[in-house]
């Protein structure tokens, strides 16, 4: 029986799971770190819900992946001059970045559940998105290296169509370099995503219900 990932995806980030005391103490009956997880949990549950559904990428500004003006090959660099195929290729891209997050969602899962909050006190008082730079730094290139077999097998297969239908250009570019371009542009992407989600859950805490994420953006604007 097939598993549904973005079912086990959502589970997988809501399951308390023991965290090691920190030296940031506790608020009452919850930890500062119980907070700053279950933060990160919640804003990742909501941005790979957002990502992973049809135009998940493309249809919202902040994540939408556009080509590079190159391809670093000079047929592909020449089609990507133009608006027009430059369009179909962004559509092309977004489309498998959707799918690409499903290999980087376990990845961000495991990180947050292996991170250690050493000064957790200081991340709920930082900025907007301080969980999430936080984050984004602990997993460092692992979505870009985890997203790029996705993007290298669909690329080659959707632009070769496209070149191939409006420039006549066939198969012939190696498209490497755009596989990894879109790579690590759905990996800024998801982690904007991430941080909207947090600075949204910020602004308005209540609104999450969480009492370990109440007691802690409490705590933090103390």
């Amino acid at each position: 029986m097939e598993i549904d990932r973005r079912s086990l995806l959502r589970t997988a980030l809501l399951t308390p799971i023991a965290l090691a005391a920190g030296c940031a103490g506790s608020i009452g009956a919850l930890s500062v770190e119980d907070g700053v997880y279950r933060l990160l949990s919640l804003s990742s549950q909501r941005a790979f819900a957002r990502l992973t559904i049809p135009g998940g990428f493309y249809d919202d500004q902040l994540t939408r992946i556009v080509p590079p003006a190159s391809g670093g090959d000079g047929v592909l660099s020449a089609v990507l001059r133009t608006n027009a195929v430059r369009r179909q290729v962004a559509m092309a891209m977004n489309e498998i970045a959707v799918e690409a997050a499903d290999r980087a969602a376990p990845i961000v899962i495991d990180t947050i559940r292996r991170m250690s909050f050493a000064d957790a006190l200081a991340i709920a008082r930082g900025g907007p998105t301080a969980a999430t730079d936080l984050l984004e730094a602990q997993v460092g290139d692992r979505l870009i290296e985890a997203m790029f077999p996705e993007f290298s097998l669909g690329l080659s297969g959707d632009v070769v169509e496209i070149l191939g239908a409006i420039a006549g250009a066939g198969g012939g570019p190696n498209y490497a370099g755009l596989a990894r371009s879109a790579s690590a542009l759905a990996n800024r992407s998801i982690f904007r995503a991430i941080g909207r989600e947090e600075a949204g859950i910020r602004a308005n805490p209540q609104a999450t219900r969480d009492p370990a994420i109440l007691a802690l953006l409490t705590a933090g604007s103390r």
